[in-house]
């Protein structure tokens, strides 16, 4: 029996699938936290495996040697130095289950499988596992402690279990990806509400880090029994806090620590892009990347957002000129590189155009021009970039915003080419939020320039796609102030064209938005990735059919 434990929360990145290197980070950080004086260590959910895994775990063989790893990991505390808390994947009795274990004297001590299996939004975990018992606490050092895993925490029946079968504290592992204002939400609408509703303090981890489409910011916490915050983490970085937790009088409670500023907003949007990319171009061995930079606001952040994700050294901006491409543009992209500090070479592009007038005049003889020769234009850039790819490794970057996206304004195989798009899930208005903040600011993660790093004149010139003479973005969509409130309606909140319109949208314009969103679900399944900021991502969260006929309207 203690009155006294020191805990060590280790809020780590993960990489999927790399067993033994998840395995070895976790080992350092246990000789860390054995040089803090801590009893125990606590990792993120499945941090053992990387989370989330897919169907990855659907492999016998990646439960086998997680299993062995496990049990490797177990040796290692027969030292005497801390205990550990290792998320990992589990079978019992032919059934798959996401766990959590004690490895303790050398060891597996204890199990406990999640109860509560999330089926919503990005999570389908209850195809790949099957849900555990109610868990009863573990016992450490003479403590009872409940250990809920992420969503066993959103329902009110597995604290309120744990607490009635003599827990003292618990301390929850999490994979909760990132989405706009969810730390405020976990915090006061989940921890703190379980803490005051079974009187027990509740130390809150989350992983950090990128994984293809989700990321993972991190800002652990801890809160005491009677709701207030006492360890605020940081976001975005690793980090790992020893905690000194003191058996009172009224129960366990966790001493005072540092409270870590996190990041507003914008700044957390902008975080969650860099960090995404930059562990989705590492973890996959990229060079660096390669960009068509046009003069405007999407390639201009996206060179930014790389240059903070990976140093502006692995940043390559291409500038490809039409006939249509003004000096302005060449002047804006050509200082907006020497801002962040990247390549920057030109290749224009109306030789191909010439060429391809060419061999498509037979055939087009007897057609006015339309919009298809300025996809052609667009389709021979993605052409030049994908060639320059492959030529030299670089991964080519996708510029196209979410309002785009949502209406189709954007080239399949043309502007729509790429690997990964960093603003797929930012709203136009989004990205002139972050590009004015990034002009001011430099993230806490950045590895790009300190100052500024596009010309005003970016930001403020009206957006084009310059595919034909004095061609502007709102010849064809109303102003993206207009276009993104309705497209907010349409897609975050499932809103029909009769609500839109009793909200002052005029109702042809939501009309039109509507039917230009449905039948470019298309195109959108062909998309490059791109990193979830938002409750209704394109793919992930918001899984229409491309062939349907129902109309809201």
């Amino acid at each position: 029996m203690t009155d006294r434990l020191v805990i060590t929360l280790a809020q780590l990145n993960q990489s999927v699938g790399d067993i033994a290197g998840n395995s070895a980070a976790m080992i350092a950080a246990r000789e860390r936290a054995r040089a803090a004086g801590a009893d125990l260590i606590v990792f993120p959910e499945m941090q053992l495996i990387g989370y989330p895994p897919e169907d990855l775990v659907l492999k016998p063989a990646l439960i086998e040697r997680a299993a062995a790893e496990l049990e490797g990991l177990a040796t290692v505390t027969a030292d005497g130095g801390p205990a550990m808390l290792v998320g990992s994947v589990f079978v019992r009795d032919g059934n798959l289950h996401n766990g959590i274990a004690l490895l303790d004297q050398g060891k597996v001590a204890a199990v406990r499988f999640k109860h509560e299996l999330p089926n919503y939004g990005t999570f389908d975990e209850m195809r790949l596992f099957q849900p555990g018992p109610l868990p009863e606490p573990i016992v450490f050092k003479g403590t009872m402690i409940g250990l809920p895993i992420c969503e066993d925490i959103w329902h009110p029946d597995v604290c309120r279990h744990l607490a009635d079968f003599g827990a003292e504290l618990l301390i929850c592992i999490n994979g909760s990806p990132y989405e706009i204002d969810k730390d405020t939400l976990r915090i006061d609408g989940v921890a703190k509400r379980r803490a005051v509703d079974t009187a027990l303090p509740l130390a809150y981890l989350n992983r950090v880090g990128g994984q293809d489409e989700l990321v993972f910011d991190g800002a652990s916490f801890v809160v005491n029994g009677d709701g207030s915050l006492a360890v605020q983490m940081t976001d975005w970085e690793e980090q790992e806090v020893t905690t000194t937790w003191t058996k009172t009088a009224k129960g366990w409670r966790c001493d005072k620590g540092k409270i870590e500023p996190l990041a507003d907003h914008p700044e957390d949007i902008y975080c969650a892009m860099v960090l995404a990319l930059r562990d989705y171009v590492n973890r996959n061995r990229f060079p660096g990347v390669v960009l068509g930079l046009s003069g405007g606001i999407d390639s201009a952040i996206c060179a930014a957002i790389a240059a903070d994700a990976l140093g502006p050294e692995r940043v390559w901006c291409v500038m490809l000129p039409s006939r249509y491409t003004g000096q302005l543009s060449l002047d804006l992209a050509t200082e907006c590189a020497r801002m962040i500090g990247c390549r920057y070479d030109t290749i224009p592009i109306t030789p191909a155009v010439e060429a391809f007038d060419t061999m498509l005049a037979g055939s087009f003889s007897d057609v006015e021009v339309d919009i298809t020769e300025e996809n052609v234009q667009s389709r021979i850039r993605g052409v030049t970039l994908m060639a320059l790819s492959n030529k030299f490794g670089p991964m080519l970057l996708t510029t196209g915003n979410k309002s785009e996206m949502s209406v189709g304004y954007a080239t399949i195989y043309g502007d729509m080419a790429g690997g990964y798009n960093p603003l797929k899930d930012a709203y136009k208005m989004t990205v002139f939020a972050i590009a004015n903040w990034r002009n001011t600011h430099k993230p806490k993660i950045g590895l790009g320039p300190d100052g500024p790093v596009m010309p005003e004149g970016i930001i403020t010139r009206p957006p084009s796609a310059e595919l034909r003479p004095d061609q502007k973005d709102e010849d064809s969509l109303p102003p993206y102030k207009v276009l993104d409130g309705i497209l907010l309606g349409l897609v975050e909140h499932e809103k029909s064209v009769a609500q839109l319109v009793a909200e002052g949208f005029d109702k042809d314009t939501v009309v039109r938005i509507e039917r230009l969103l449905n039948i470019a679900e298309y195109k959108r399944r062909q998309a490059p990735p791109g990193v979830k900021l938002g409750t209704r991502n394109f793919g992930r969260d918001r899984r229409y059919p491309i062939t349907h006929a129902f109309r809201s309207a």
